[in-house]
């Protein structure tokens, strides 16, 4: 558990302070979101319907998907990352009892990071109004329990299909590919250029349909979350025994799994005889080496995988409107476009910018460090261009304003929270990186307050608005404030390595 939390602080860049910071924005979110919600829902009363089985069932599981993902991000974590699992598998505690611990942390790990973001809202809305609801927290937790399973088999099935060596990879490509899957499911049908409407569209048509009728199970969620006790201990013991029988079935080939993993860590590794070119400068070298370590690391590049998934279908969407002229759509669009865009770029910046294991080498250089730091943020941009080329160049043909106006916002967006990481950047080890999965809070607002400046520029000139110089002003302006000279940046690196 402590380790646990050591990590997701690190994830957070926080100290201290941070932590005074995260707790007193749990409360202040409690108490101007939480508790108004709870007074207006203080005399509602929620029964047993078609419609909210539907409803509770589909958040569950969108819950669940998420928590799976995680699942495998901890599994490979603790079969790659950790390794502390011969240490403890020599020790005179039984094997088994280890991995019971393990995996019962990863469960806790996840119902109290999910607990964190639902708590602020559930305990006013009960403690005003519907105390039984408190009860969510114990379906929650069940959620957790069966997530940590099902994912504990997920990555026991990969390790024997592929080995180890794969597995590492195609786990962190999964726990991103699970966690955005929601969210493509749901979009299917307006990628595809179906009827219009959705998901949840399609579940309320059902639910309201008077043939419905939901098996008895389908309602046991519901019923847990409303504080009904039979349900919420049926929950719980379906959850208790699926751990219990994946520990018990998987708890050697864990241990098995593991030593494999240490071993296919630690083999070597064939040189390679391909002669090897230096020409073209620091500048392409820089390039070619911040690409190919990008292209090595698939723990780092997961997490800049899921803002690609999310960019994809907002791609997809805008070409599909602008080929059927629904210009109406196009503006916001153009600006969803452009902010996760920036936040693509922000993600690739950080990685190439920071995740540096010789920062002192690079600083006594005798190529210049703005030629190391143009080319790094080269080497980031050059993904998010191969990703956006394609998707303007089409949008552009087909609607020339609202394409240059995407183009315009897309780059001025990707440039912007480029420069954002060189003037705040945080060096550290590759190592020590993959576990603090983000910049500075500082850094990370100015992302998110220059981004969504620049998007809504990028909507307004899509609609041919004079009004879009206006957000371009506030992001010109936030970036002048936050600017940092050489000498600045020089001197925040000595004052952090101290």
């Amino acid at each position: 558990m402590r380790l646990g939390w050591r990590t997701l602080l690190a994830r957070r860049g926080e100290n201290r302070r941070g932590g005074w910071i995260a707790l007193i924005s749990v409360g202040l979110v409690a108490l101007f979101g939480g508790v108004p919600i709870g007074l207006m829902l203080r005399r509602v009363e929620v029964g047993i319907s078609p419609t909210g089985i539907l409803l509770a069932d589909a958040v569950l599981a969108v819950i669940f998907s998420l928590m799976l993902s995680q699942t495998l991000s901890a599994a490979a974590d603790v079969l790659y990352d950790r390794g502390d699992l011969d240490l403890l598998f020599s020790s005179p505690i039984d094997p088994r009892k280890v991995l019971t611990v393990r995996f019962a942390a990863i469960a806790l790990n996840l119902f109290l990071v999910f607990s964190a973001f639902l708590g602020p809202f559930l305990i006013p809305i009960a403690l005003i109004g519907h105390p039984p609801w408190l009860s969510a927290f114990l379906v929650l937790a069940s959620v957790a329990i069966a997530a940590t399973a099902c994912g504990l088999v997920v990555a026991m099935a990969m390790f024997a299909a592929i080995g180890p060596r794969r597995t590492r990879t195609i786990a962190q490509v999964a726990s991103a590919l699970i966690g955005a899957g929601f969210f493509l499911v749901t979009q299917a049908r307006n990628i595809f250029g179906q009827a219009a409407g959705s998901i949840w569209t399609d579940l309320m048509a059902a639910a309201a349909d008077p043939r419905f009728a939901p098996p008895a199970a389908a309602a046991l969620p519901l019923r847990a979350l409303l504080g009904d006790p039979v349900a919420v201990l049926i929950l719980l013991a379906v959850a208790l025994a699926m751990f219990a029988g994946v520990n018990l079935w998987l708890g050697a080939r864990f241990a098995a799994d593991s030593a494999a993993a240490g071993g296919a860590e630690a083999s070597a590794v064939k040189a390679s005889t391909r002669r090897v070119a230096f020409t073209g400068g620091a500048f392409a070298a820089t390039i070619r080496k911040e690409l190919r370590l990008m292209s090595r690391d698939a723990a780092l590049m997961s997490q800049v995988m899921l803002r690609v998934l999310y960019l994809l279908p907002l791609a997809f969407l805008l070409v599909r409107n602008a080929g059927s002229h629904m210009l109406v759509a196009l503006p916001g669009g153009a600006a969803a476009l452009t902010f996760v865009a920036g936040q693509v770029a922000a993600s690739l910046a950080w990685i190439t910018v920071s995740a540096e294991d010789a920062p002192d080498l690079i600083a006594c250089a005798p190529t210049p460090i703005a030629t190391a730091r143009q080319a790094k943020l080269t080497a980031a941009f050059i993904p998010v261009a191969i990703l956006l080329a394609p998707i303007l160049v089409v949008l552009t043909a087909l609607e020339p304003g609202v394409g240059l106006a995407a183009a315009a916002g897309c780059t001025a967006a990707t440039l912007a929270n480029g420069l954002i990481n060189i003037w705040y950047q945080r060096p550290a080890k590759r190592s020590e990186f993959r576990r603090r999965r983000g910049s500075s809070w500082f850094s990370t607002l100015a992302e998110l307050v220059v981004g969504a400046s620049l998007a809504g520029a990028t909507g307004l000139a899509a609609a041919g608005q004079p009004w879009a110089v206006i957000p371009a002003l506030v992001a010109a302006i936030l970036l002048l404030a936050i600017r940092r000279t050489d000498a600045q940046i020089a001197q925040a690196l000595r004052v952090a390595a101290r």
